[in-house]
């Protein structure tokens, strides 16, 4: 490794079979598009999931690998207001490639466990890749706001609990953008603090709107976007209007008018981790690993919180 190298290059080039997964639901899996495209050119066989908020009926969303993990393809048939990976294939489709997202239902950590299982037997990949729209997967449960931690939360426990892969990452792209929900970002340097004393940062990067594989993400995602008109996703189109070279209080989507945003060029940077690290770090994956529904899971992390002596005061970062 040298000034040029980021760790992360090294973990990447010891995977021939890699899983791309979004964490924390919605758009999630997006953000690891640049990551599909680079490693998919590099000559490495590349898949898709996410955790999804998508209406997924077992008739028509496609094939079911287990009861809460199904193979959503360009075919598959669901709701026609909000089917981000069903859109996400199509758009694989127009390109000349067919390209399967595995959705996972919204549900408690244990299932999720379970889906993450079955991908790992029916893809045989060596290297998992969680993706977070966002960087409250990094909050280990003590902080005065977690955001919303509930997938992010249940999608680490799972892939940690893959101890045959060697390879487990966790990327987070779009610093700044859980503000919103209550994260204080001193909360996130402090995390990416401890994982460096523990060998568990693996370096950032930016993403910048040259690059071939950042041109296709945004290409995916307008595409999406536009077959998903009432429920644009806030994360992802304020990532690329960073990557744009936007600044302060720009507002990509309706959905944001009334509220302030402050875009800036630290949502563009890719910041990485070993997933098992962030997973040791955290306070409270063992209350929640057995949750079955999502209230479980719900119910076990406010428990785990309410039951805390104190918790962090709310920290501005001093700049």
């Amino acid at each position: 490794m040298n000034l040029f190298t980021l760790p992360i290059s090294t973990e990447f080039k010891r995977a021939g079979n890699v899983l791309i997964a979004g964490a924390g639901g919605g758009f999630d899996v997006f953000s690891g598009l640049p990551l599909y495209f680079a490693l998919r050119d590099s000559g490495k066989q590349v898949h898709l999931a996410n955790l999804s908020f998508s209406n997924l009926p077992p008739e028509t969303a496609g094939r079911h690998l287990t009861p809460e993990l199904v193979e959503v393809t360009a075919d598959s048939v669901g709701s026609a207001n909000y089917f981000p990976e069903k859109h996400l294939s199509a758009w694989f489709r127009e390109m000349g490639r067919e390209v399967p997202v595995y959705a996972i239902h919204r549900v408690g950590a244990r299932p999720v466990i379970d889906a993450y299982r079955a991908l790992a037997k029916h893809l045989a990949f060596d290297a998992v890749i969680l993706v977070d729209g966002g960087t409250d997967s990094l909050m280990r449960g003590d902080e005065h706001g977690l955001g919303t931690p509930q997938e992010d939360i249940a999608s680490l426990v799972a892939a940690h609990a893959l101890v045959d892969v060697p390879t487990k990452l966790l990327v987070c792209l779009g610093f700044g953008v859980d503000h919103f929900h209550g994260v204080s970002h001193a909360d996130v340097l402090e995390a990416v603090a401890d994982l460096s004393r523990v060998g568990g940062f693996l370096g950032a990067f930016s993403l910048l709107s040259e690059m071939p594989e950042v041109k296709l993400y945004a290409s995916a995602l307008q595409y999406v976007l536009a077959r998903t008109p009432d429920r644009a996703s806030i994360v992802s189109t304020s990532i690329v209007s960073a990557i744009e070279g936007h600044y302060g209080d720009h507002h990509a989507t309706d959905r944001t008018v009334g509220s302030e945003l402050y875009i800036n060029p630290l949502m563009s940077m890719y910041w990485s981790f070993r997933l098992d690290a962030v997973a040791r770090r955290n306070l409270y994956l063992d209350r929640i690993r057995a949750t079955e529904g999502y209230l479980d899971l719900v119910r076990a992390i406010e428990g785990f919180r309410d039951r805390l002596p104190m918790r962090k005061p709310f920290r501005k970062i001093p700049l």
